[in-house]
């Protein structure tokens, strides 16, 4: 009647966990490399797909950890396995995509407006 997975995947749980954190401490390294850049050459043009092109694998390492987390977590609460990974792959996807988006247009304003531009205790 009820499913009880005979091994929860506590370990699957903690190993996507720590994958998203240190890609996640990677991809702010990078984005501050990436920021000290445009300071220090504010008279060449960076160009912003040069910037998304190196924070590519960072962010894609995020995405695989927050995937094998959720995945892994709704396996602990009941889901089977296959029904978990069909709801947690594109939940994950779906959310990346949209986040590499809209960092992506946060960078290009950044880059036409300057850094000035996405302080909002200044209004």
């Amino acid at each position: 009647m009820y499913y009880y997975p005979q091994q929860p995947p506590y370990l699957l749980l903690a190993i996507g966990f720590f994958i998203a954190l240190t890609s996640g401490l990677a991809l702010s390294g990078t984005l501050k490399l990436i920021v000290q850049q445009w300071q220090k050459n504010s008279e060449e043009n960076l160009k912003s797909s040069s910037s998304l092109k190196q924070l590519f694998v960072p962010f894609l390492g995020i995405t695989a950890g927050v995937c094998l987390f959720l995945s892994s977590g709704l396996e602990i609460f009941g889901f089977p396995s296959l029904l978990a990974l069909g709801v947690g792959l594109p939940v994950s996807l779906l959310t990346c995509l949209l986040i590499w988006l809209q960092l992506g247009s946060m960078l290009s304003f950044a880059e036409r407006q300057g850094m000035r531009s996405l302080d909002l205790d200044s209004l």
